[in-house]
Parts: C-alpha cells; structure tokens; sequence
C-alpha cells in the first residue's frame, strides 16, 4: 500500500517572502525580462538533461528538446514548457522556496533603498523565477523529474506562501504558467511575445517554439563569427547566461585551433555580483564539449581570482563520456584554463592601457578579487601585479607600480605603502606626515588581500616594497623637491631622559621607546619593530581569530612637537620619578596613538581617570 501525499503549504523563506512583495508591488518599464528569465531557465533544464543523458541513455527525451510558449488570451495565461531535466518534490522545496545564497540580506536592503534601479539589482543578484510575479498574480508549475514517475503541481500567488501537490504529467520536463495581471494583458499578445523572444532569446541553443513556428535561430552565439555578431546581441546573451541586467563591461570572444581546440565568450560583468565574495569563490563560467552542456561550476576552468567572469568554453577535444570529477583533473582541461587565463590578462592590460578611466571602473568593481591571483598564480603573478592599480598619496586616480617607480624621489630606495581598511583614514594618518614633508609618495592598500599578496611579493622592479608603519623611517637619504629652510625646521629636543621616563612607566606595554623621523605634526605614533608582523596584519589576523596575541609595538615620540618638548624638559627635573603628572601623561599619550589607529586604550576606565586628572591639573581645579 503506498502512501498518498495531499496537498502541503509551504512558507517562503523570509528573504524570498520580502523579495516577492518588492517585485510583485513594482511595475518596470522593461518588466518582460521576465520571459527571458524562464526561457533561460527551461534552456538550463534541457542542458541538464542531454548531459544526463550521455551517461544514462534511458533518460534521453523522446523527441528533440524544445522550448514551448503557449497563450491563451480569453484566460490571460501565459505557459514556458521545456522537456527537460525536471524536479521532484525534494528539487521544489529546494530551488522555489529559497534563495540559497549568502548575502541574501544586504540584497534585501539594497533593493528596498534604491527605487531607480531595481531590475538592475535584481539581475545583479539572480532571481530570475520570482520576476515573473512582476507580471503575474498566480505561477503555477507542473513538473517530473527524469527517470521517476511522480509529477507535481507548485503554485503560488508571491504572498507568503506556496503549496505542492501530485498532479499528472505524460513525459518529464517542467510547465510555468502564469495567471496574468489586469495591467499585463499585453504578454498574452502573439506579437509581444514574438517580439520579446526575437529581442532577448534569439542565442538560446534550442528551438523556443509558439504553435508552428519556431521563433529564434537556436544557434549557440558563441560558434558565429565575431564579425557577425552585433554589440546588441553580445549584450543580450550575457544577460542570459548569467541570469543578469546590466550591460558588460567588456567582451572576449576568442577561437583557438591547433593542439587543443576551444572557444570562449567571456564577459566582465558592468556591475559587481552579489555573490563575488562567497566563500565558495565559484566560477560562473559554463563548460561545453561540442556545444553539450557539462557543468558551470568546473573547478579548473577558471582560477578563482577569475570568478567575476561570466560566459562559455566550448571544446571539441574534451571527452564527453567522462564524470564532472573526472573531467576536472583532465590535462586538457588545463592547457584550456592556462590559454584563458593569460588572454583574460592580455585583454586587460590593453584596456588598463588604451583606457585608464574605462578600467578604473573595472578596478573598483573587481581589483580586490584580481589581486587573490598575486597569491594563488605564482606563475602569472608578474603579469597579474602589471595591471593593478592602488591609490596613492601623490595622485588623485589610481596607479601602476611602474608609473610610482618612475615617479620615485632622489635617493629612495623603497615603494613605500600603508595598509589598512579605509582609505580616507589612511590619509590621514601620522605616519604619512614626513613623507608628506619630503614629497615621497605611499601607496594606500584598503584591500584584506593586500597584506597577503605582500608575503608572497617583496619587489618590483628591484624595488623592495616598504611598510611605513614597520621599522624606521628612512627619509634622510630622500632629497625632497624643496628643501625646508633650515630656520624654518622646529627645534628638536633631548628627549634621552624623557624616553627613560616612559620605558620605566610603560614597561612591557611597549616594545622601546624612540625619537621619530616621520612625525612632523603629531605627538606621538606606534610602529612596530623591524622583523615583527605589520600592524594591519596583526589586526586582521586577531579579528578572524589566527592571532590571539600581538608583539608589543614601538612608541615613537615627535622631538619637536610642543607636548613632547615641554615633556622633555619635565623629565630632566628633580624626583621624576615620583611625577604623577610625567607618568599619566605616558599612558595618556601611548593610548592617544592606539586611538588615531582604531583601537581601543588599553584600559578604557584608566584612560578616563588620567585625562580627568590631567584636565583637573591644567585648570588647577
């Protein structure tokens, strides 16, 4: 006796319950995207299915695939049927009740915020199924899983909730259909629809059908010649293949014949993904063997320093009658990732090149995830640290390292940098001050990556690369453009007895105490020593839990600042070592540097009783 499922009710999950209420509550003056999107979904199942089918031929469909529109105008619905791969109940709950994405949230947020540009949004996140509640009051779907017997019925009005029943269906494959708005008659009208599928589908690789006709070319865009494909079409294939709004950045269209046969058409998004920075660091690349659909997430296709891009590699001399995991260790598969690989970076020097502005947009939307390569590729890592950019302290736009070199004052030795986490604040931070003094440029490193690429590289050019915030400041050897008048230079200060003072105070709370080369405005800064971890690595590494402890830092103190001078001169007096006011004012003044840095004093509740007590003594409460 075999058990009977009824009809069971399902609450969408929270993030696609608030998603549907912001798309079914909007109207879109290019909302038939919405058709692009399920015809691009019924073209994924059918790709499914004829892979499946090579090693399964007991699954390969009956009739060729085919993708069929059906209207009923006197009902206002509008069907999507393919025959391909299908889903079974587990497959339903699974791909339309949730989004099964990270960073579901700030999607959410962003969308509620941006009124103008919500399908760009969308379409940068990828939900293509739910836009057709942009157009519909109900959705229902009739679908069966190749190679199983139960066919089941979803449907939903995008209010909350959805429910799945068993229903009938003759062959496997999936049916959408959608109960129409009032103020969305116009997709139950031949010729929209026609018109729409000509505009946005004419590239998909099978044959969508409406009665008779066969609407599109159903010719896989990437064999034409690139001469014969129009900026239009690139645009609306890119779209497709990655469920996207916006218009690509840049096209690669490119054919390598010889020992290995293939061709790519390779795209970098307009926009950044939502999902570029998930863990899993996916490629959303799609890999064909003889226009056959294999996988989109090939692991050794493309690097995942690479993963912004979207598009297909299609190859002939990959073997079709082989596992997904078998083919990833395939050499062949190799030689293709190294061929793409240096073309994607040749491409991008020339537009890094011929159009700095154009690929600063690039830089801003991708830079962070290129650079990973500086750290993965060791065998392209020279021609990946050619095209970055980083900000600087000497130029409002971004900059190579070949053009900081070539800028580099008389007597430097170094590319000098400070890294951090916002480059706002690494301008301003004491640390720049006697460079800025000197006219010696710093590059301004935002990126978590950047203290990593830095283990692995520590020259360019025969340049060594130099923290400023580790080790002393070599600026004496540096000519700068004008030299300051010497009259005009501040006297500095003995600070010998002073600095006694602090070490004594301070004790393991600081490494050494020191007189500084590079304050010209501050009182004081911390560093740390020559050999120790950086300060923004050690920082980083705490906050992910790899470090529990930091080496103590350097205080280094300014001799010719106002503070420190009269300070100074307090040291050199009688019993100093019972100057209660000496003594708060090295705590005081060693917390006031980790606080320009970011951080906390070291014992908050400390800090408020000395400044109290300073403040009491000043005004001689």
């Amino acid at each position: 006796m075999t058990e009977t499922i009824e009809k069971e009710t399902f609450s969408f999950q929270t993030e696609v319950g608030q998603l549907l209420e912001i798309v079914a509550g909007s109207l879109y003056s290019n909302r038939e995207v919405f058709l692009r999107e399920l015809v691009s979904n019924a073209s994924d199942a059918c790709d499914k299915l004829r892979y499946a089918a090579l090693t399964d031929a007991s699954l390969a469909p009956s009739e060729n695939f085919a993708i069929t529109l059906e209207i009923d105008a006197k009902t206002k619905t509008l069907s999507i049927s393919d025959n391909g791969i299908g889903m079974n109940h587990a497959d339903l709950l699974e791909t339309l009740g949730t989004i099964a994405k990270s960073g579901t949230s700030a999607f959410i947020e962003a969308l509620k915020a941006d009124d103008k540009d919500k399908p760009g949004l969308i379409g940068q996140f990828g939900v293509g199924f739910y836009s057709a509640f942009m157009v519909a009051s109900r959705v229902d779907v009739v679908t069966r899983k190749a190679g199983e017997s139960e066919a089941w019925l979803w449907s939903s009005d995008g209010k909350g909730e959805f429910s799945i029943e068993p229903t009938e269906r003759v062959t496997n494959g999936t049916t959408v259909t959608l109960h129409l708005k009032k103020d969305a008659k116009e997709f139950a009208d031949e010729a929209r629809i026609r018109h729409i599928i000509k505009t946005y589908s004419e590239h998909i690789n099978f044959p969508v059908k409406l009665g008779e006709d066969t609407l599109n070319s159903a010719e896989a865009l990437w064999t034409r010649p690139a001469k014969d494909i129009s900026e239009e079409q690139y645009t609306e294939f890119y779209r497709h293949c990655s469920h996207a709004f916006d218009a690509p950045w840049n096209v690669m269209h490119n054919k390598v014949e010889g020992t290995l046969n293939h061709t790519s058409l390779l795209f970098v998004p307009g926009t950044q993904p939502f999902d570029l920075f998930e863990p899993e660091r996916k490629s959303h690349v799609k890999l064909y063997v003889n226009r056959v659909f294999i996988s989109e997430t090939t692991k050794d296709l493309i690097p995942a320093y690479l993963r912004f891009l979207r598009g297909v590699v299609d190859s002939q001399d990959l073997s079709l009658n082989v596992s997904r995991e078998m083919l990833q260790t395939d050499p062949q598969l190799t030689k293709i990732k190294t061929s793409i690989k240096k073309k994607v970076l040749s491409e991008l020097k020339k537009k890094a090149t011929k159009a700095p502005d154009e690929y600063a947009t690039f830089w801003g939307n991708f830079g962070a995830v290129l650079k990973e390569g500086l750290v993965e590729d060791a065998a392209l890592r020279d021609r990946i640290l050619e095209i970055c950019r980083f900000a600087s302290t000497a130029v409002g736009d971004l900059t190579s390292l070949a053009d900081y070199v070539a800028r580099m004052k008389e007597g430097q030795e170094a590319i000098f940098y400070i890294a951090g986490e916002d480059p706002a604040k690494l301008v301003q931070s004491p640390h720049l001050e006697g460079f800025k003094a000197k006219g010696v440029e710093v590059l301004l490193l935002s990126d978590q990556v950047d203290e990593f690429w830095l283990q692995h590289i520590t020259e360019f050019d025969g340049k060594p690369f130099r923290s400023i915030t580790r080790g002393t400041a070599d600026l004496d050897e540096i000519k700068a453009d004008e030299a300051q008048p010497e009259e005009d230079k501040p006297e500095e200060a003995d600070l010998s007895a002073l600095i006694a003072a602090f070490k004594a105070e301070l004790g393991e709370a600081v490494k050494d105490v020191r007189p500084s080369k590079r304050l010209t405005d501050s009182p004081v800064c911390l560093i740390a020593d020559d050999g120790d971890m950086d300060v923004n690595l050690e920082r980083l590494l705490k906050r992910h839990g790899q470090l529990q402890h930091g080496a103590p830092r350097v205080l280094e103190l300014n001799p010719s600042h106002a503070i420190v001078t009269k300070l100074a001169d307090r040291a050199t007096q009688e019993n100093v070592n019972d100057d209660d006011l000496l003594k708060d004012a090295a705590h005081l003044l060693l917390d006031q540097a980790r606080i320009v840095e970011g951080e906390a004093p070291i014992d908050p509740s400390a800090f408020a009783q000395r400044m109290g007590s300073v403040l009491a003594r000043a005004f001689a409460i």
